[in-house]
């Protein structure tokens, strides 16, 4: 092993050995002669240096020999004796570098070898086995990474987690910056309960690579869960000891439901009585630590929490069961992972949500709750396969009692989560753009509730058409049909997120485009755009960009509703390039049309469109689409073209023809 002081030591000096003589080489090949000089000068010492070593220990080892430095140079010779011997020691020195290499390169496709046998013992389960293939790879390459944060996992795997630890402080001295290695050493430091030690090494893995932000964040997490945890049960211990708490009634208690023979009233009972002795934290603790999530282990219980069609028995344990776990998990993160990490849970909960009785329904809904209401608890659900209970949860929002806002409440906690969007856009097709339209039929008025929930559904939707998917133009018309119902509504965060999926639906249907347009809906996003809100606007205008770039209709209807597009020329002066871009494109539109030039002399339009022509806006479409709009102006009305050369801007005009000629 490479771990005592003399090992590292050697280690250090022999990388350090390694460097100054590479150094050497390339100062003594130097054009510079004075840093040729420099270098032969310290070739003579280092020679004289190695003489008198070599005299030292010839002289322990045979007092009465006389020595003879062979290797010192006569400083009192000529200068060409001693550029022969610095010539000589220089080809030396070459030559030992080279065979230096090539052992090198040996050692490390031995190394290599032995770290792909490593690997696959570790895939393979046999993680002693990789541990002896690693070991063997550093004795071929002492300074190879990978090998070191490799046996680092392998010793997490064992438990030997100051051995993991060490080989991570090794990776780092071969890379200052290795990020395996501090996740290694977080992870390992976390086992031994260093809390302290493992934030810092997440927080250094954070500044080396600022956008492992995520990772950063779920480790600090489960850092700070797992500190929780000892703290709580600590806690409990001292409770317990003291004696302000009984543990007894939760042990007895779970006694009884581990005893098999007992019909399921005996059951239901203690179920009942044990959901009331764990509502304190300590009481949720010793649940915990007296294994009272292993209840499913008992035949009987787990029979009638996984039984398809339930008796009125089963029914009530069933309830009696979700109460408990209510009980326990509630604000309790450690409990709530706990709960979820057990198979038949994870499993059962979509089934039970559409069982078709009511109350489970109702308390399954209300155990869900505690998990998507804090970050952490969304984080596990995160790991289920919520597209089915995307379904489930969507079918409850039509319903008229209780089971409606809790659903509507997890929708909307869900909706901004990355891996639920994952899940979602993965079905977008067969399963989440039916529901979105369903529940987009309900009254555009309708509960607080349902708002909430269609609030959260739109923010899903957008999030989902950010990536572009071909099997959306099969639910466009529906979709966008029910967004511009929603444009009505009386809630303006609807309002604009309506529009905004509009925005990002559109441009995949053609067929939706015309259906919208033939609806009303230029008249609309000129409302909004009149209105000046800055996100809806931005929305809005990208809205009527797609609509006029496929419909003489859409541009007929714009023109209309703004005669003089004092609409369009108010939006060039924003300050957003993406709105400005949108908006010189929906103006180029519109001077297709007869008149629309014309109804822009006196306008300042030529110094606005001159202006972002020839710019220096980040988005190139700011530029293409102002230059197609200047162009399409001066063609169809000549009079501008002389405002256009008192501001000397026909060199811009004609390198912007190239635009006008291929749009």
């Amino acid at each position: 092993m490479l771990r005592d002081k003399d090992t590292e030591a050697d280690f250090q000096r022999f990388l350090r050995r390694v460097d100054d003589v590479t150094n050497l080489l390339q100062d003594l090949k130097s054009p510079d002669s004075a840093v040729q000089e420099k270098a032969i000068a310290e070739t003579e010492k280092r020679l004289r240096e190695q003489g008198a070593s070599r005299e030292e220990e010839e002289e322990e080892e045979e007092e009465c020999r006389t020595t003879v430095n062979r290797t010192l140079i006569n400083t009192s010779g000529t200068p060409r004796v001693q550029a022969a011997d610095a010539d000589g020691f220089l080809a030396a020195l070459e030559k030992d570098a080279k065979e230096r290499a090539q052992r090198r390169r040996r050692n490390e496709q031995l190394a290599n070898a032995l770290k792909e046998q490593g690997n696959e013992a570790f895939r393979a389960g046999d993680f002693a086995l990789a541990i002896q293939r690693y070991s063997e790879g550093l004795e071929k390459l002492r300074d190879k990474q990978e090998l070191y944060t490799n046996r680092a996992q392998a010793y997490l795997k064992l438990h030997e987690y100051e051995k993991a630890i060490s080989d991570c402080e090794w990776a780092l001295k071969c890379n200052k910056n290795c990020l395996k290695a501090y996740f290694l050493m977080g992870k390992a430091h976390l086992a031994l309960q260093h809390f302290s030690e493992s934030r810092q090494c997440y927080e250094k893995m954070l500044q080396i690579d600022p956008q492992k932000e995520n990772l950063f964040k779920e480790c600090v997490a489960e850092a700070r869960l797992e500190e929780q945890r000892l703290r709580e049960e600590q806690r409990a211990q001292r409770e317990l000891q003291a004696g302000s708490v009984a543990a007894l009634p939760i042990q007895e208690l779970l006694q009884r439901l581990r005893s098999p023979g007992h019909d399921l009233p005996y059951y239901t009972g203690a179920v009942v009585l044990l959901a009331g002795a764990v509502s304190s934290c300590t009481g949720q603790t010793l649940f915990r630590t007296n294994n009272g999530f292993s209840i499913l282990s008992n035949e009987a219980v787990r029979g009638a929490f996984c039984a398809e069609s339930k008796s009125p028995a089963e029914v009530e344990l069933c309830v009696s069961l979700l109460l408990l776990w209510q009980a326990a998990c509630a604000g309790n993160e450690e409990n709530q992972r706990v709960l979820l990490a057990q198979a038949e849970v994870g499993a059962q909960l979509p089934e039970l949500l559409s069982c078709g009785t009511a109350q489970i329904q109702r308390e399954a809904l209300a155990l869900i709750s505690l998990y998507s209401e804090h970050e952490g608890g969304r984080r596990l659900l995160g790991r289920q396969d919520l597209s089915r209970w995307l379904q489930i949860l969507m079918a409850f929002v039509k319903c008229t009692d209780a089971r409606a806002d809790s659903a509507m409440n997890i929708l909307s906690d869900l909706s901004g989560e990355e891996r639920f969007q994952a899940q979602c856009r993965a079905t977008l097709s067969t399963a989440v753009s039916p529901l979105f339209t369903q529940l987009l039929d309900g009254s555009p008025n309708a509960s607080p509730g349902y708002q909430d929930c269609v609030f959260a559904v739109l923010g899903l939707m957008m999030n989902l058409l950010l990536e572009s998917n071909g099997t959306i133009q099969d639910f466009a018309v529906p979709i966008s049909g029910r967004c511009l119902a929603l444009l009505s509504h009386q809630d303006g965060r609807i309002v604009t997120r309506a529009t905004g999926v509009l925005s990002r639906v559109l441009p995949a249907s053609p067929s939706a485009v015309q259906e919208v347009v033939g609806a009303g809906v230029v008249k609309k996003m000129l409302k909004f755009l009149k209105a000046g809100g800055q996100v809806t606007s931005s929305y809005a205008i990208k809205t009527l960009s797609i609509c006029t770039k496929s419909s003489k209709r859409a541009q007929e209807e714009l023109l209309k509703g703004d005669k003089r597009l004092r609409v369009l020329l108010a939006l060039l002066r924003s300050g957003d390039e993406l709105t400005v871009a949108n908006a010189a494109f929906c103006l180029s539109q519109c001077l297709l049309l007869p008149g629309a030039a014309s109804a822009l002399l006196g306008s300042g339009v030529v110094q606005l469109l001159l202006r972002h022509a020839g710019g220096d806006a980040a988005r190139t479409s700011v530029q293409q689409n102002s230059a197609i709009a200047l162009g399409r102006l001066c063609v169809a009305e000549p009079r501008h073209i002389h405002q256009l050369r008192k501001l000397n801007g026909l060199a811009i005009l004609n390198s912007s023809m190239k635009y006008v000629q291929s749009s």
